[in-house]
């Protein structure tokens, strides 16, 4: 006997909040916001319903985690496209980068995109993934502008919120099957292009 307390090894279990967002992502995806309840994520998880509430105060801020995430992970994505120089080759490669990052997340964006009345329901303001995309593109739209490629009389938040607005219609057809991939590269890359270029 030591008198040192002896270590007892303990077979490590993947982090509750680690499971709850795996969880949660894959509930908002499959059922969407509303059909998705705090008790249903932590079930999911493996977990207890008070477990939830040691991470999240509420289902809106467990979505909210979600679409962070999911934003984040479309910015590792589209960090390829920034490098591109030209204009045309810029738009090609976000719009690019944006169908990839759909095939290796199926639904996320889809869930991600939800209508901003939802997680403002409870009067606290949140920025939604739209709007954020949207600052992608009207930053895109002011550096190309900086560099004489566009139409400087343009604003470009108007612009960027034109932009993230057709795309997202344009993913909901192309997610029914209707669209061709390349072709909505092709013809979205030349339409905005084209849009866009300096008189």
């Amino acid at each position: 006997m030591t008198g040192v307390a002896e270590v007892i090894p303990i077979k490590k279990r993947p982090d509750s909040l680690t499971r709850l967002k795996a969880s949660a992502r894959k509930l908002f995806v499959e059922r969407g916001y509303h059909a998705t309840r705090p008790q249903d994520i932590a079930r999911d998880a493996g977990l207890g319903h008070g477990t939830f509430y040691l991470h999240y105060p509420d289902k809106r801020a467990c979505f909210l985690a979600f679409v962070d995430d999911a934003r984040q992970e479309l910015n590792a994505f589209l960090a390829h496209a920034r490098t591109e120089n030209m204009l045309e080759e810029r738009i090609a490669a976000t719009l690019n980068a944006l169908y990839e990052y759909s095939d290796a997340h199926p639904g996320v964006l889809r869930a991600a995109l939800t209508d901003k009345m939802v997680i403002d329901a409870e009067g606290a303001q949140a920025t939604p993934f739209l709007v954020s995309w949207a600052e992608e593109w009207a930053n895109l739209v002011r550096d190309a502008a900086e560099k004489g490629e566009t139409c400087k009389s343009y604003n470009p938040d108007i612009i960027g919120h034109a932009i993230a607005g057709a795309l997202h219609q344009t993913g909901c057809e192309a997610s029914r099957g209707q669209l061709c991939r390349k072709q909505m590269v092709d013809n979205l890359t030349r339409f905005l292009t084209k849009a866009l270029k300096a008189n």
